[in-house]
This record gives C-alpha cells, structure tokens and sequence, in this order.
C-alpha cells in the first residue's frame, strides 16, 4: 500500500506545469525588468513631442 502511494506520487507530473508557467513568468518579468530602461527615454522624449504638439495645435469652430 505505502509502496503504491510513492509509485504514484513519484509519477506525479501535475505540479510540472507550474513550475513551467512560475518560470515562464520570472522570463517575461525580467525582460520587461531589462527593456524598461531602454525604451523608458524614447517614450519620454516621444511623449514630450506629443504634448508640445497638441498645445499649440489650434481648432476652428
């Protein structure tokens, strides 16, 4: 009997599909961690352009 519930706990794979997603998940975290730095200026410098642009952008009635 003991011997059954080792057999079964050790063919047990249920647990692998989250330990897969936990790390998937570390990746795609880390990446964001990695390009956050990089792209953060452009957007800045992008979003600065925009907001000079829209105020002095002038409508008719």
């Amino acid at each position: 009997m003991l011997k059954n519930l080792f057999k079964r706990i050790k063919n047990d794979e249920s647990g692998a599909v989250t330990v897969d997603w936990v790390v998937l998940t570390a990746a795609i975290v880390g990446l964001g961690a990695v390009a956050y730095p990089l792209v953060s200026d452009g957007v800045s410098t992008k979003a600065t352009a925009i907001k000079t642009s829209l105020g002095t952008t002038t409508t008719t009635p």
